[in-house]
């Protein structure tokens, strides 16, 4: 669940109850500045931000296969708080879905693929067919050239939110945020309000990655791509403040820049950070 579904359905009566969790002041303070509209990002939006951007896809990517642990990880994301800089990040094809038959049959991607292909009986529906996942890699990487948005993290984010089940629900409350991504208000889903696609077709998978990593047509629907350049970073850090956002909405990060801070899933950056360094079934750090 993203968390600005949680704020989503806190009524009015309840807002003393949840001032102290939720940054209100700079939100506001945020809220008030906003310039941008939604002709500037719109569903064909692309990073532009140089050093976010990737202009090239590169299954080689990283520093091979990384390490399966957990690291809690605070503060603002910069290298100097401790978090990972890109360097660290392991190789796509090292976390990918459906690697070259080259890949070691014990590499962290196999139990990425354990996961994936098991990942839709927690919401009780069937889990991918072969054909299904190695469309979810696809369309990764489809988008991915399209947006400029790393596919190293779009996965991340892929396995944050729904494990790649291709038919994870619609979590609905004020806010409909469906399909592999969790997007806001997207319109690409397998499963909706208990209406569930099987097979899941290759149309609907590319529209549940394009939703979360490009955006959607709701005003405040932004997307990985967006997100990244109003990170106001251009490295690491850039990353693991789009995913903040991303989790609980562009203006959400606090002035003092702790991505684990009030407001948000206080691991979901740490989570994403993990990801990208080779975590896939360690034992969490997060205590939160």
């Amino acid at each position: 669940m993203r968390w600005a579904q949680i704020l989503s359905i806190v009524g009015a009566g309840s807002l003393a109850g949840i001032a102290s969790a939720a940054p209100v002041g700079d939100r506001n303070l945020e809220l008030a500045e906003r310039d941008d509209s939604l002709s500037s990002r719109s569903t064909s939006a692309t990073v532009t931000v140089s050093g976010l951007a990737v202009t090239s896809i590169n299954n080689k990517d990283g520093k091979g296969a990384g390490k399966d642990s957990y690291t809690m990880y605070t503060g603002d994301g910069s290298t100097s708080a401790g978090w990972p800089a890109q360097s660290d990040w392991v190789s796509f094809e090292n976390m990918q879905a459906n690697p070259p038959n080259s890949l070691p049959a014990k590499s962290p991607w196999s139990a990425n693929k354990a996961t994936i292909g098991k990942s839709c009986a927690q919401f009780g529906v069937a889990d991918n067919s072969a054909t299904e996942t190695q469309e979810l890699y696809d369309a990764i990487q489809e988008v991915a050239t399209s947006s400029k948005v790393d596919h190293r993290f779009i996965l991340a984010v892929v396995m944050q939110e729904s494990k790649g089940c291709v038919r994870a629900p619609t979590s609905t409350y004020s806010v409909s945020n469906p399909g592999l991504m969790q997007s806001y208000e997207g319109t690409g889903t397998c499963n909706n309000g208990g209406s569930v696609k099987n097979p899941c077709p290759k149309t609907e998978i590319v529209q549940m990655i394009k939703d979360g990593a490009i955006g959607t047509s709701d005003a405040d629907g932004y997307g990985l791509a967006s997100l990244l350049d109003k990170s106001a970073r251009t490295n690491a850090a850039g990353f693991y403040r789009a995913a903040r956002m991303y989790n609980s909405g562009a203006w959400s990060i606090p002035s003092s820049g702790n991505l684990s801070g009030a407001g948000a899933t206080a691991c979901y950056a740490s989570d994403i950070a993990n990801r990208l360094t080779g975590w896939v079934s360690a034992a969490t750090k997060c205590t939160a």
